[in-house]
């Protein structure tokens, strides 16, 4: 099985669905092959925003607490940075950690730095001390930041998401070429994704996604 899993590391309902996917492949005693893909919320020509001071985003987050209590995350919605940091050279790190085979625990701390720990992951000595706790050698990942090694990479993966993909909001997941839908974020909605359990009724407007514009509800998506 093959899962593309597009998202950002500002994105709590990014992180939510990555830990509901993991449960849920854990429990079904299946495993995938699983790509992440950059798709930054604000590219760094645009101003930064706060989300922590912004009540209407606070609103949405909040229908993520009984999924997070569920999953045993204990996400700040939203964490106490501000600005909502840029993701550019998280994601250019990613690429360096993936290549050391290290993407997967880079990916997951990262996430749980920002909506956890309330790091600033906009920042080059954060992300160094996270590629050090993720295994990786922080002295040759910070000289691949500040190199820009993997500029272009990034922003080809960019590039895919918005001209090919037609991403417009995250998390957008495909399993095996096909997208998925995610409404409810919970292990229960993923193991019917995964044809473990049968199709789940989906009930209400679902609990949101992220776009550039900001939150929205998942039927409104589109």
């Amino acid at each position: 099985m093959k899962v593309l899993f597009v998202s950002d590391y500002v994105c709590p309902y990014c992180l939510v669905a990555k830990e509901a996917l993991h449960q849920a492949l854990e429990a079904a005693g299946m495993k995938a092959e699983i790509q992440y893909h950059p798709f930054e919320l604000t590219p760094e020509s645009k101003p930064q925003v706060d989300t922590y001071h912004d009540e209407t985003r606070k609103a949405h987050y909040q229908v993520l607490v009984e999924p997070c209590r569920e999953l045993g995350l204990a996400m700040k919605l939203p964490p106490c940075v501000v600005p909502r940091p840029y993701t550019r050279m998280a994601f250019e790190g990613y690429f360096y950690a993936q290549e050391q085979g290290k993407g997967e625990v880079y990916n997951d701390l990262l996430y749980r730095a920002y909506f956890i720990e309330e790091k600033d992951i906009g920042k080059l000595d954060v992300l160094c001390d996270l590629a050090e706790a993720s295994g990786l050698d922080p002295q040759e990942f910070r000289q691949a930041l500040e190199e820009r090694k993997y500029k272009e990479q990034l922003q080809e993966a960019n590039r895919y998401a918005r001209e090919v993909l037609q991403v417009q909001y995250v998390p957008t997941i495909y399993v095996d070429g096909k997208k998925v839908e995610v409404t409810q974020y919970t292990k229960e909605e993923f193991l019917s994704i995964l044809g473990v359990t049968p199709s789940i009724q989906e009930t209400g407007d679902g609990l949101g996604v992220c776009g550039e514009d900001g939150c929205s509800l998942a039927a409104h998506r589109r």
